[in-house]
C-alpha cells in the first residue's frame, strides 16, 4: 500500500469493521467500546495513515533513555496547584536520573490526533499527562505501549479498558463532608456551579455534592445550579452575571467546582449587589492564592500538590520497572478549609 494513501476505508477493511466504525474511532466520538477505539487507532499507526505516518506500530525502546515527557493542554500557571506538583514530581525523577520534558498539546493537535513536533517516541521511558481531558486523545497516548500515568483525566474513562495509571487528590467525599456541614449549618437550598463532564476529579467533587443533598433528603434543583459546558465559563466579561440573572431564586449556599470558579462568581454576585455571606455563601476547591485574597476569604479545599507530584513520579517509576503490575487508581487525601465565606460552619 503506497505510503500517504492510506484511507479509513482501508483502515476498516484491515480490521473487519465498518467505514462508519473506523471513522467515530479516529475522531473521538462517544460510545464506542474502548477496545474497538484502541485497535483502530493501533492499525491507524501500522499502516501509517495521515497523522499517524511517522509512528511506528511496535517502536522498541533503547534499554532506558532516561527521559519522560510530560503532556499538557496548559503550561501550569502560579495560581495553580500543577506548579507545585511539578516541582514535587522534578524532584524525585531527576533523583532517579531521569530528564523531564514538558510539551504543550494544543486543541488541533488534540482534533487531530496528533503527537507534538518535539516528541520523539522512541525516545521516551515514560508519560505523564496533567490537564489532558480528550478521551480520544488519551487514547492516542495510551495506544503508544508507553509507561503512563495521567494526573486527573477524562470524566469518560471507564477504568477496566483504560491502559494507564490513573492518580487524582481525593474529590468525593472532602465535597460531600463541605456540602454536608453546610446543610447542618441550617443551608438547605444549595446551587453546584461547574462541568461536572469537564474531567474526573469535577465529575467526583459533583457525585459528592449530590450525596450529602441525597443524605439529607434535599432534592437536587438543577435551576439553582450551572452546569455549562467548561468553555463557556466566563467566556465574555458579563457571563456569569447573565447566568446568575437568570437564576430565579438563588440558593443559599453555592458549591463551585475550583476556586477560580468560586472567586469569578463572587465577583458576579458583588456585582448584582448580594453580599457574601450576608445573601448567600459559596465555597470553591483547591485551596489557590486567589482563594486567601478575595474578600471574604473563601471557604476551599486543600490539595497537596506537591505531595501528589512526588506520588504520581513514584507510580511511573514503578511502572516503568514493572509495566506488567494491575493499573492503579490512587487517591491523595485533600482537607477542607473553612473561612469567611461560609462563616457558619466549622
Amino acid at each position: 500500500m503506497a505510503r500517504g494513501k492510506v484511507t479509513i476505508q482501508d483502515i476498516a477493511d484491515a480490521l473487519g469493521i465498518s467505514r462508519n466504525t473506523a471513522s467515530k474511532a479516529l475522531n473521538g466520538t462517544e460510545g464506542l467500546p474502548e477496545e474497538t477505539r484502541n485497535k483502530v487507532i493501533k492499525k491507524a499507526i501500522e499502516l501509517k495513515y495521515k497523522q499517524f505516518s511517522l509512528m511506528e506500530p511496535e517502536t522498541v525502546l533503547p534499554k532506558s533513555s532516561r527521559n519522560i515527557a510530560l503532556l499538557t493542554e496548559n503550561l501550569p500557571n502560579t495560581s495553580h496547584f500543577g506548579s507545585t506538583l511539578i516541582s514535587g514530581l522534578e524532584k524525585r525523577i531527576s533523583a532517579e536520573g531521569y530528564n523531564l520534558s514538558i510539551h504543550i498539546i494544543r486543541e488541533i493537535d488534540q482534533k487531530s490526533l496528533s503527537l507534538p513536533n518535539n516528541f520523539d517516541v522512541a525516545n521516551v521511558d515514560g508519560i505523564i499527562c496533567i490537564e489532558l481531558f480528550n478521551l480520544a486523545y488519551s487514547n492516542l497516548i495510551t495506544s503508544l505501549g508507553i509507561p503512563t500515568i495521567f494526573i486527573d483525566c477524562s470524566a469518560h474513562v471507564c477504568y477496566p479498558d483504560f491502559s494507564a495509571d490513573v492518580l487524582l487528590m481525593e474529590n468525593e467525599h472532602s465535597t460531600y463532608q463541605l456540602t454536608k456541614k453546610l446543610i447542618d449549618g441550617g443551608y438547605t437550598s444549595l446551587g453546584f456551579i461547574g462541568d461536572y463532564n469537564h474531567c474526573r476529579s469535577f465529575n467526583e467533587r459533583w457525585v459528592g455534592f449530590n450525596r450529602a443533598l441525597t443524605e439529607a433528603g434535599i432534592r437536587l434543583d438543577r435551576n439553582q445550579c450551572i452546569l455549562d459546558e467548561d468553555d463557556l465559563f466566563f467566556s465574555s466579561p458579563g457571563w456569569a452575571d447573565e447566568k446568575l440573572n437568570g437564576i430565579a431564586e438563588l440558593p443559599s449556599a453555592f458549591v463551585c467546582a475550583n476556586d477560580y470558579i468560586a472567586v469569578n462568581i463572587m465577583k458576579s454576585l458583588k456585582n448584582l449587589n448580594h453580599s457574601i455571606p450576608g445573601d448567600i455563601v459559596v465555597c470553591g476547591f483547591d485551596n489557590g492564592p486567589e482563594s486567601r485574597i478575595i474578600e471574604p476569604h473563601l471557604t476551599t479545599v486543600h490539595i497537596y500538590s506537591n505531595e501528589m507530584g512526588v506520588k504520581a513520579a513514584e507510580m511511573l517509576l514503578s511502572r516503568i520497572n514493572t509495566p506488567e503490575q494491575p493499573y492503579q487508581v490512587s487517591h491523595i487525601y485533600t482537607k477542607p478549609v473553612y473561612r469567611a465565606s461560609t462563616p457558619d460552619i466549622k
